[in-house]
């Protein structure tokens, strides 16, 4: 079957090795294994047995199966070779080996496996469809399924036929297709999307009553209504639209579990369901690391006291005011790795927060271009970091955004785009400041 759009996926395969064979017969593979490797083979023999082994999540017969050889009948060296191209070609396996032996019952074959990563399944724009039946589907169409998907590999393609005679039973003639894509979380998902006409949302009711009464969300339900479903979608309006909401009411555990979806009217209509787990209070943070900058100016940085609301957006902000703090001080490569202890009976949450300053960073050379030769002079006169100094990035920005409307204060023209960019020299600890004036 074909499959149409988005991205079908290369074939990443691995490296398949022949082992020397144990013992063969002339009546059976009487070239020499090198040999063998480089050229094909005619001379068949009875297969006996077909062994796979080295894999933890798949039973050695569903491999063997896999290989596309049958026991009794006759096979070369190249069917040997084509079997083990198959199994390193579908995708779970980073490693591909096989060795055989001959003996009066005909030829055994070992082929030893490794498996490779794998990812979630994401179910895009199956409207009327579980996860669950999603993939027993799979498993029942005999794909290597173990609840998980390779990266790349020919069995998603396998994955995708299963699922298109799914839907073809329910009288849907659509193809599916899939891809390797990154959600808003961070993880990678492999996703499969049914191409064709698509089904519109009709409404989003959220099972939370912050989600059903806030104002804000209300208004933005206009991004997904009336677009066609997809649960990627949902997902997203979800992390950028309604997880700051939670957030900022101090669900900082809220949990956006899978969207369920029915058809009304040959559209569909989705239930979001929140579990926001419960609101925290603050109970401060503690910093290591920090040599620089003292722990009184960063707990400073953080506008929050014991026993307020720990308010999320309040605490992401803090993080940014920390790193602006540093920053000032000529510390560019600074990195916070605040990492949250919830005390759930006291519904109070602590930070511990690991800071790595890296290098200081002084000013190196300020290289401008596209100016004429007075407008280079306002610009340098505009600038306030002498060289040597220590690069205080706040004045940097404020260069940016009031400096320059300064410097040129009453001339006749402007500037339509500035290109910026911090050359870095972490040998020298020297920045160098380009602006391209356009």
């Amino acid at each position: 079957m074909r499959h149409r759009g988005r991205f079908r996926s290369r074939l990443h395969a691995p490296a398949v090795v022949c082992f020397a064979s144990i013992v063969f017969t002339l009546a059976a593979f009487a070239a020499s294994p090198a040999c063998a490797a480089r050229q094909s083979q005619e001379a068949t023999s009875r297969l006996d047995s077909v062994e796979v082994t080295g894999s933890a999540r798949f039973p050695s017969a569903q491999l063997a199966a896999a290989t596309g050889l049958q026991v009794g009948t006759q096979v070369s060296r190249d069917d040997l070779q084509k079997a083990a191209n198959t199994l390193a070609q579908l995708g779970p396996f980073t490693a591909v080996n096989y060795r055989f032996s001959t003996a009066d019952a005909g030829v055994r074959v070992e082929y030893q496996v490794k498996d490779g990563p794998e990812v979630q399944l994401s179910f895009d724009n199956f409207p009327g469809f579980t996860d669950d039946e999603l993939k027993a589907a799979i498993k029942s169409a005999g794909v290597l399924f173990d609840g998980q998907a390779p990266p790349h590999g020919a069995i998603l393609d396998a994955m995708s036929d299963a699922l298109e005679q799914l839907i073809a039973r329910r009288g849907m003639n659509f193809s599916v297709s899939h891809a390797l894509i990154t959600l808003p979380s961070g993880a990678e998902v492999q996703q499969f999307h049914i191409e064709g006409d698509a089904i519109r949302i009709a409404s989003v009711d959220f099972s939370d009553p912050l989600a059903q009464t806030d104002r804000d969300i209300r208004a933005r339900l206009g991004d997904i209504v009336g677009h066609p479903f997809s649960r990627s979608a949902i997902d997203l309006f979800e992390f950028e639209q309604v997880r700051p909401v939670y957030l900022a009411h101090a669900f900082l555990q809220v949990r956006f579990d899978p969207p369920q979806a029915k058809f009304v009217n040959g559209a569909v209509a989705v239930v979001a369901h929140i579990d926001p787990g419960p609101a925290f209070t603050w109970g401060g943070a503690t910093w290591q690391g920090n040599t620089a900058v003292g722990v009184l100016d960063l707990d400073t940085a953080v506008p929050l006291h014991a026993g307020d609301p720990a308010n999320g957006m309040k605490i992401e902000a803090a993080w940014d005011a920390a790193r602006a703090l540093y920053m000032r001080h000529g510390y560019l490569d600074v990195d916070l790795k605040p990492v949250p202890a919830f005390d759930a009976a006291a519904a109070k949450v602590t930070y511990a927060v690991t800071v790595t300053e890296g290098p200081q960073y002084h000013m190196g050379k300020l290289v401008l271009s596209g100016l004429s030769l007075d407008g280079e002079s306002r610009a340098r006169a505009a600038w306030k970091i002498p060289a040597g100094a220590v690069f205080d990035n706040s004045m940097y920005e404020d260069f940016l955004d009031n400096g320059i409307k300064q410097a040129f204060a009453g001339l006749p023209f402007h500037y339509e785009k500035i290109g910026r960019y911090l050359q870095k020299d972490p040998s020298t600890h020297t920045v160098d400041v380009l602006l391209d004036f356009q």
